[in-house]
């Protein structure tokens, strides 16, 4: 009887842990689909899908990041050039290790050039004629778009809900909205018509406010493209009213049911970015979905006011509380990877660059403007085989006799070889070609020039040795 007992017992106690087990595994199944945010029926927690365009892209940023460094120090120094010796400690200052900023400069050599100093006898380092046409290309651009910077500037403190903005952070931003280093007396200052500069007495930083709310200024950028894109295209007046261009990258998976989200989603009414929020009611489900579409209109704007159409996710964060921006911006913006695409490359993975997708094609910006395609010049330099410069070296030679002009044309050519090679071609003479029908009379009178400059190039060197 007690046998019978315990074995009854026990089959008991196995029978309610299997059905704890059992009941256990619905609720895990319950939770397991994928949280859905609460405004809105898109998913919240989206993996990041990689496009190796734009990752390629801030990759060559990184290293015109590292480039601009080495400009700025050689400007700052007399007669813009510094000794190879001095270089390496003061490179420190950017933190790059020892020996490591000699190997770096001789990486570019389209930007930066090593020669001998005549006098000191002394390996120096300077920019090359290309660079230095390159960096006064783009102080031209940024003088010569500037009363767009001003018109950036005035749209971006109303994207604010006081209408003004800490001076620091538009500082820390400004080379994205193409302002000048000296915008606050160049730009502030200077159109007191627009811009009032204050100190704010409760905090103790400086303030920049917009004078006067210019309803001309308030028409967003999306709205001209749906505007642009409905007279074009056509369909449904709803479908077009609230949308957004929508480009996911490569490899993202779409479902059923997400397609249906992003629909519903992109037929939602929202609140515009421009407008005065500070009379509605927030509390409810309705306005927490308008709103949540409103910040993903604010970033939009916020990236079409930039000079490249991007800007580091750091950079953003600084206008949170000023826009009414989410807090967790990445989770965010990744909910919404058909309009913007974050890139991790660049310093590491620290740095998260944040592109509007609908604005580049292949990499590469589809409308450009004169400051951004300065910068991308810098970028062509850097890019630019270290082998041409052989080449360029026998056409600067060749220039000296031929004169500037032919190698201002070269430059301005962006480094067209074959131009230069014709004016070659033509100055050398025809003639044996056509009598010959041969090259190397034509290599060797070439050769006999290029050790002729170099006799030239040596007897002006000890000239000013002598003197």
């Amino acid at each position: 009887m007690h046998i019978f007992l315990s074995i009854s017992t026990k089959l008991l106690q196995s029978k309610s842990t299997s059905f704890k087990s059992l009941t256990w595994i619905p609720t895990v199944f319950l939770l397991s689909p994928k949280q859905m945010s609460q405004s809105t029926s898109i998913p919240r927690n989206q993996q990041r899908i990689r496009d190796h365009g734009y990752d390629d892209y801030m990759e060559v940023e990184k290293k015109i990041r590292k480039v601009k460094k080495f400009q700025e120090l050689l400007l700052t120094q007399p007669n813009s050039m510094i000794a190879i010796s001095r270089l390496d400690m003061l490179a420190r200052r950017f933190g790059f290790k020892q020996y490591e900023a000699g190997k770096f400069i001789l990486k570019f050599p389209h930007v930066f050039e090593v020669f001998e100093h005549p006098v000191q006898r002394i390996l120096y380092c300077r920019l090359t004629r290309k660079s230095l046409l390159q960096i006064e290309q783009e102080k031209l651009a940024l003088l010569a778009q500037l009363p767009l910077a001003v018109t950036r500037l005035r749209k971006l403190l109303l994207l604010s809900n006081t209408g003004r903005l800490r001076l620091e952070h538009v500082r820390i931003a400004r080379k994205d909205f193409g302002l000048p280093d000296d915008f606050e007396f160049s730009v502030v200052l200077k159109y007191p018509k627009y811009f009032r500069l204050f100190d704010a007495k409760e905090t103790r930083n400086k303030y920049i406010e917009v004078v006067e709310r210019d309803p001309r200024l308030t028409v967003c950028a999306v709205e001209n493209v749906r505007e642009r894109e409905y007279r074009e295209k056509g369909g449904e007046e709803e479908n077009v009213r609230f949308s957004f261009r929508v480009n996911f990258p490569p490899g993202f998976k779409i479902g059923k049911y997400y397609k249906i989200a992003v629909w519903k989603w992109q037929r939602l009414p929202y609140w515009l970015p421009y407008e005065d929020i500070s009379g509605y009611d927030l509390r409810s489900l309705e306005a927490q979905k308008r709103m949540e579409k409103r910040a993903v209109a604010t970033i939009h704007e916020l990236l079409s006011l930039t000079v490249e159409k991007k800007i580091t996710l750091e950079r953003i964060a600084h206008f949170r509380l000023a826009m009414d921006l989410p807090k967790k911006l990445k989770d965010f913006l990744l909910q919404h990877q058909g309009i913007f695409y974050i890139s991790t490359r660049g310093n590491q993975g620290k740095l998260h660059t944040v592109f509007l997708r609908e604005a580049y094609r292949k990499g590469e910006l589809i409308e450009p403007n004169e400051l951004y395609l300065a910068r991308r010049r810098l970028a062509e330099l850097v890019l630019l085989s270290p082998r041409k410069v052989t080449v360029d070296r026998r056409l600067i030679n060749y220039g000296k006799q031929g004169g500037d002009d032919e190698m201002a044309d070269y430059v301005e050519n962006g480094g067209d070889h074959s131009a230069a090679r014709e004016t070659v071609r033509e100055d050398l003479g025809e003639e044996s070609l056509d009598s010959d029908g041969d090259c190397s009379t034509d290599t060797e009178n070439a050769q006999k020039e290029a050790n002729n400059d170099d006799v030239t190039d040596d007897a002006e060197d000890t000239r000013v040795t002598n003197v």
